[in-house]
């Protein structure tokens, strides 16, 4: 069994419990995810069965889109409402005789706006992210606060939908990588009222949606998990070469192809595309490099 699955993660089980229950619907051992959602989050999951499973760093780096709960006036260690509650406000804050504007959707929204755009995010205490060879979650347990080091991510939407006090609700959309509680807390520290994520929700991934998911449950036996299993050539948002059939036993063997080699020219000059068949079914992915005698391909995720 091969391909790719949509899956809406419930509330209150983790990611690798999902992969756990495909594999006994599945019957199979060989299934991954394609990138973690923390145990009170929910939406879509991609799932790789099979020979699949190579694909998985494709999906990993697309771009995401949440919708979510910004409970204003809350801070915690971790960013979220399963941490640590440090220190709490009243939902007027800001107070009357402060120069600082009062919440609403509009100073929400502002304080949002600075966040758009390229910028760097310190991953937060209470996460994977590995500083010496060790988790920082398990730092964070004995009370260690370590030096973390920014990294770079793209935020394209953040939106305040509507705010009902004390909760903001939002859509976001942003490169992998995000860490969508640290934008909450951060939006509450410009706010001088302070702010933590209290419920989010993945909507899509790349082109997927959560709307396209079944959810964990639908998934009893072998028959449920073929019905929805996407087929590996249909999933991937990399450009395609059409090959020759000639050129069959050169990408099984992970040959280099030429332009002799292909049916359609090749439409990028660097970069991943999917090698198929005339019958449009994925043989490989292939990485294009430019050279004196023309564009090459190299095969290196070969599935025939």
């Amino acid at each position: 069994m091969t391909g790719i699955l949509l899956v809406d993660k419930p509330q209150g089980i983790t990611s690798h419990d999902v992969v756990d229950r495909i594999r006994a619907a599945a019957g199979i051992r060989r299934v991954g995810h394609t990138g973690t959602l923390d145990p009170a989050a929910t939406g879509l999951l991609i799932l790789c069965l099979g020979k699949a499973t190579r694909l998985s760093e494709h999906f990993t780096q697309l771009d995401k889109a949440y919708e979510g709960v910004m409970r204003m006036g809350v801070i915690t260690d971790s960013y979220d409402l399963d941490g640590k509650r440090i220190e709490e406000r009243p939902e007027d804050w800001p107070r009357p005789d402060t120069l600082l504007p009062k919440l609403s959707v509009e100073t929400i929204q502002a304080a949002c706006d600075a966040f758009k755009g390229d910028i760097e995010q310190i991953p937060p205490m209470v996460s994977a992210v590995k500083v010496g060879g060790e988790r920082l979650y398990k730092k964070a347990r004995k009370g260690e606060v370590v030096e973390r080091k920014p990294r770079p991510v793209t935020i394209e939407e953040f939106k305040v939908l509507s705010y009902q006090a004390p909760d903001a609700h939002m859509r976001i959309r942003c490169t992998s990588g995000t860490y969508v509680r640290s934008l909450c807390h951060d939006v509450g520290q410009a706010l001088q009222c302070g702010a933590t994520l209290a419920s989010l929700r993945r909507t899509l991934v790349g082109k997927h949606d959560v709307k396209d998911a079944a959810p964990v449950d639908y998934f009893q036996g072998e028959a449920d998990v073929a019905e929805k299993l996407l087929p590996m050539g249909a999933v991937l948002d990399l450009p395609k070469v059409i090959l020759k059939p000639s050129a069959r036993d050169a990408v099984a063997t992970g040959n280099t192809l030429y332009p002799a080699d292909v049916r359609t020219e090749c439409p990028v000059r660097e970069g991943w595309v999917q090698l198929k068949d005339g019958n449009d079914e994925l043989l490989a992915l292939g990485q294009v490099e430019s050279t004196a005698m023309g564009v090459q391909i190299h095969p290196k995720r070969v599935f025939i």
